[in-house]
């Protein structure tokens, strides 16, 4: 018998040349989201050249995470809202980059850390709307996140890690209340 999925804790992983960008897209995703319970520093994203051509070198990447659980499927949803948000600072003002910001929303459950992407590639599932869903990591016990054979370089760094472990404590305590006090 099928059974409701346990709700889930959004996050976004938001990177551009610009901390003002940055900021710009926290702000919105906060608006929109919900409050911003766990935020990384602002992290060198040079573990790969691939996005300089759109986006230019020197790329500095956040990690936020948002107060408010969802249901997974609510992710679909999150992805195009980020892409118009992408578009919106893009068309604000003048930038020497074809695209000055990058917002990729997931989602993180006890057992893992999923990616929501345009690209559809063999490991990547359909969600709808030209959404795919990625497992990007893999919560193993004893306290481990596990990378697979197509998870992105960042995010196989231990301050990564560090903060998807802060986000399912987060995400544990909240389910726990939720239950008791049920």
């Amino acid at each position: 018998m099928p059974r409701p999925h346990l709700p889930s804790l959004r996050f976004a992983a938001i990177f551009s040349q610009q901390t003002s960008a940055i900021d710009w897209a926290c702000q919105r995703a906060a608006q929109t989201w919900g409050e911003v319970v766990i935020q990384s520093p602002d992290i060198d994203f040079d573990m790969t050249s691939y996005y300089d051509a759109a986006m230019g070198a020197g790329l500095k990447k956040r990690l936020v995470a948002f107060k408010n659980l969802v249901d997974p499927v609510d992710l679909v949803s999150s992805k195009l809202q980020a892409i118009e948000w992408e578009k919106a600072f893009r068309d604000e003002g003048e930038h020497s980059v074809e695209r000055p910001l990058n917002i990729d929303p997931g989602y993180l459950t006890e057992a893992k850390v999923v990616l929501m992407t345009t690209k559809d590639r063999d490991h990547r599932l359909y969600m709808g709307e030209g959404i795919f869903a990625e497992i990007t990591l893999f919560y193993q016990l004893p306290g481990k996140w596990i990378s697979s054979r197509w998870t992105y370089p960042d995010f196989k760094r231990d301050d990564y890690h560090e903060f998807f472990f802060e986000c399912r404590e987060h995400l544990r305590k909240d389910l726990q209340q939720r239950l008791s006090s049920s």
